[in-house]
């Protein structure tokens, strides 16, 4: 199989599955693109009918003081997208209209807001579950748009996706067994619809010097994991699903406790539906009527 990145992204846009719409890492999803998307993310539901997880919609903003909680910004400065609109009077106006004009720059006429773009899809629900959890804990489903800052050519690195996810708070007991329980399941039925699917420990993008050692701390704990898949490389697969062991961190920021009144563990997984759609068009081609017979059954089912 090729893997070449502009020719992919060009195959993506020649048959309507994808828009470009002038920024890297953005771009508009064509009708067939998003009945691909939707179908596994169905799929996904249905598979995890049984758990009786909580549905949640949020939407794609989170009040900015979560970001600064958690220490997102510690982390991953270079990934946040932090909102700026017009806070001036009619003069400032006047002068960003000018600037504009003239080709100027104008950010530093714009003010910060309360809010910023979700850099995370389990961001928002952490707040909602400070307290103390039922004796079974909680378990929460949503399908949230997240942002990061990460422009790039290549069609799977994406500013603005969408992300199945599902979390989990309980006792590290709980947690851990239902991570590891997922992980299989995210990586059996990834393999169902013919994809060369495989899982492995990972890390997250710390930034700077330090983050080299939060990387290996996360390694080594075995606190991340991700389904891969080539996409656009066979060296350096793609991560379409992710598990996130994150302990007591989350509890402690928001005074979650277990039924006991101990600090609550928490975990998450997230299915990137835009890089597990890309990634079937990779594997069976871009024309999903001539896809195998055994995945349209699944997904067509």
């Amino acid at each position: 199989m090729n893997y070449d990145i502009p020719g992919f992204y060009e195959g993506l846009v020649s048959h309507g599955l994808i828009v470009p719409v002038g920024v890297q890492g953005a771009f508009g999803r064509g009708a067939v693109f998003e009945d691909v998307l939707e179908r596994f993310n169905a799929l996904i539901s249905s598979i995890s009918k049984g758990d009786g997880a909580e549905v949640y919609t949020f939407p794609p903003v989170i009040d900015r003081t979560i970001l600064e909680r958690v220490d997102y910004l510690d982390s991953f400065p270079q990934l946040a997208g932090c909102v700026h609109s017009f806070l001036g009077k009619e003069r400032q106006a006047r002068e960003l209209s000018e600037r504009i004009h003239a080709g100027q720059p104008w950010g530093e006429l714009m003010g910060q807001t309360a809010v910023s773009l979700n850099p995370a899809a389990c961001y928002p629900i952490y707040p909602s579950f400070s307290g103390r959890l039922p004796e079974t804990g909680r378990l929460v489903t949503m399908t949230n748009w997240v942002f990061r800052h990460e422009p790039s050519p290549e069609p799977t690195r994406m500013q603005s996706f969408r992300v199945r996810e599902f979390v989990r708070a309980g006792t590290p007991d709980m947690v851990v067994e239902w991570r590891d329980q997922w992980l299989e399941r995210g990586l059996e039925t990834l393999l169902a619809l013919g994809l060369p699917a495989r899982s492995d420990v990972a890390s997250d993008p710390f930034f700077g010097r330090a983050g080299k050692m939060l990387q290996d701390g996360q390694k080594a704990q075995k606190l991340k994991f991700e389904v891969l898949v080539p996409v656009i490389s066979l060296e350096d697969p793609t991560a379409v699903c992710s598990f996130n062991y994150h302990q007591d961190h989350f509890g402690q920021v928001f005074g979650i406790e277990t039924a006991a009144g101990e600090v609550a563990h928490t975990a998450c997984l997230g299915f990137g539906l835009e890089r597990v759609t890309m990634a079937l068009f990779k594997a069976h081609g871009f024309d999903p009527k001539r896809w195998p017979p055994e995945v349209r059954r699944i997904l067509w089912s």
